[in-house]
């Protein structure tokens, strides 16, 4: 059996997926930590707590990833990692499956890890964001 070639897309892996998550976990701590430091210092010095700061926050992750993901198919970690995101059908995805991945991603999540570790055992190693939102994530040649 023949090898694919260098630039034909592959599955991304466990491993790359995780450490561009990471990556991008890093890049929106960072954009938290300066909303959060010019809301300290709006408020003179007194601590920003309650439903309308992590409301802020949790825009801010959404919109980070969705304009990444409808824009340019990838994230600065995606990039990093070679990773890039296309529709099933080989397209961008649409704001409406960035929507759908974001939120399937929490749950993925929050339910231990279990919907990423699902690539391990998914034939074409696809997580639950991947099959909520009929997208997946493609590594580009090195």
């Amino acid at each position: 059996m023949l090898a694919k070639p260098a630039s034909e897309p592959r599955g991304a892996g466990l491993p790359r997926r995780l450490a561009a998550m990471f990556y991008d976990a890093l890049l929106v701590l960072a954009i938290w930590m300066i909303t959060l430091l010019a809301m300290v210092v709006a408020s003179g010095g007194e601590p920003v707590l309650g439903a309308p700061v992590q409301t802020l926050l949790f825009l801010e992750a959404f919109t980070f990833f969705a304009y990444f993901w409808t824009a340019a198919g990838q994230t600065a970690g995606m990039r990093a990692w070679r990773l890039r995101l296309v529709s099933n059908t080989g397209g961008r995805v649409s704001l409406h499956q960035a929507t759908l991945r974001f939120a399937v991603a929490l749950v993925a999540l929050g339910a231990f890890g279990i919907g990423y570790l699902w690539a391990l055992i998914d034939r074409e190693g696809r997580t639950w964001p991947d099959l909520a939102s009929n997208s997946r994530v493609e590594r580009y040649a090195d």
